[in-house]
């Protein structure tokens, strides 16, 4: 069977339906992800010759010689989607499963949102004026960390007189130039691994670095060597929130080095973000986040090992502008952004949420409630 819609006409309706994602797969037809729900297009199930097609249309000769070696495969590129020259941008996965080729891929906006046109907290706007130390954007995969990324890297673009370096894989946003210089360095093209470009980029004179994932040992030591040495380090993790975030990196390390680390870390560390989308009911979707700054007291839990302590500190934090993830799922309840329930799908801890939404008198609190997700 021959695929019946083509490639312009797939990613036309993708972006007519505002989908994140599209999922190519034999056996089923192409899938949208709309707002977090999967919805099939209305065509035949594809077989094996048209994910193939698909996959031999979208990659290099060199692209697809990689896949079939490695069965797996990150690339981005361009697709153009009419004459008038309208294109997009994609980040795909190629992968096998049960013997058969598939891909995801994910559309990432040409235009980099601000962080005002995000409705991130206000306190953002001051990671981008630092001159050193490390930054961390942690949550789920598709909840929207490299977006909060480029919002913050574009703000140091539009301001300050910078050299930024991003190591990433693949490449997400385009950044042009503006009072900074950029330079985007991809896995596999411009540099064989994180590792590598970190150990490499000390010597490009960057004042800024951004790193598209924390995943290994060598990667998080020279992250945190560059943090310390007099560079602003921004970082992913995928981490629900800050006390995991911490425990993550510092169990990369042997055991023998972790006090080290611990204090390395202390000494560095700026904030963290952990965030989430939360699909709204009219379409789109809403930002719900968590934030830790490093305030004495937070170093000094982080130097102790004193993680479970770190909750608290957030939860009383509001003059330092902190607040943990269900004191800001309780503020889009209030504002009436989004519903109760849905916002308890999405919360750390149930019973948290209940407190600080309807006060200590709520049925969960009084122990009939939802347990935590945690």
């Amino acid at each position: 069977m021959v695929l019946q819609i083509g490639l312009r006409e797939l990613f036309s309706e993708a972006v007519k339906r505002n989908a994140s994602d599209i999922h190519i797969s034999v056996g089923i037809p192409p899938v949208l992800r709309v707002d977090e729900r999967l919805y099939p297009l209305k065509h035949p199930p594809l077989d094996a010759a048209d994910v193939r097609d698909v996959i031999i249309t979208l990659l290099t000769e060199e692209q697809f010689e990689r896949y079939m070696a490695k069965k797996e495969l990150d690339i981005s590129f361009q697709f153009t989607i009419s004459d008038e020259g309208m294109s997009l941008r994609i980040r795909c996965n190629c992968f096998f499963e049960r013997g058969n080729m598939a891909m995801a891929m994910r559309i990432i906006p040409k235009t980099i949102r601000l962080m005002e046109h995000l409705i991130l907290p206000k306190k953002l706007h001051e990671v981008a004026r630092k001159r050193q130390g490390l930054f961390l954007v942690t949550g789920p995969t598709g909840h929207g960390k490299s977006t909060t990324l480029a919002a913050i890297i574009q703000e140091i673009n539009m301001t300050r007189s910078c050299h930024i370096v991003t190591i990433e894989d693949p490449i997400e946003y385009l950044f042009q130039s503006d009072r900074s210089i950029i330079h985007q360095r991809e896995i596999g093209i411009d540099t064989d691994s994180f590792a590598e470009a970190l150990r490499r980029v000390l010597r490009q004179d960057p004042d800024v670095i951004m790193i598209g994932e924390m995943r290994d040992l060598e990667t998080v030591r020279a992250a945190l060597t560059a943090a310390e040495t007099g560079h602003l380090v921004l970082a992913t993790l995928h981490t629900p929130d800050a006390p995991q975030s911490i425990d993550r990196i510092l169990d990369v390390f042997p055991s023998h080095q972790q006090d080290q680390v611990k204090l390395q870390l202390a000494n560095v560390l700026i904030g963290i973000c952990s965030q989430q989308l939360l699909p709204l009911p009219g379409g789109g979707r809403i930002v719900a986040t968590e934030l830790m700054w490093a305030v004495p007291a937070v170093r000094n839990c982080i130097r102790e090992r004193k993680l479970p302590g770190l909750k608290s500190i957030i939860q009383t934090g509001s003059d330092f502008e902190m607040h943990t993830m269900d004191q800001d799922l309780a503020r889009l309840v209030r504002e009436g952004k989004v519903p109760y329930e849905l916002a308890a799908t999405y919360a750390f801890d149930a019973r948290d949420l209940d407190r600080i939404v309807f006060g200590e008198g709520s049925p969960s609190v009084a122990g009939e409630g939802v347990a935590s997700r945690r």
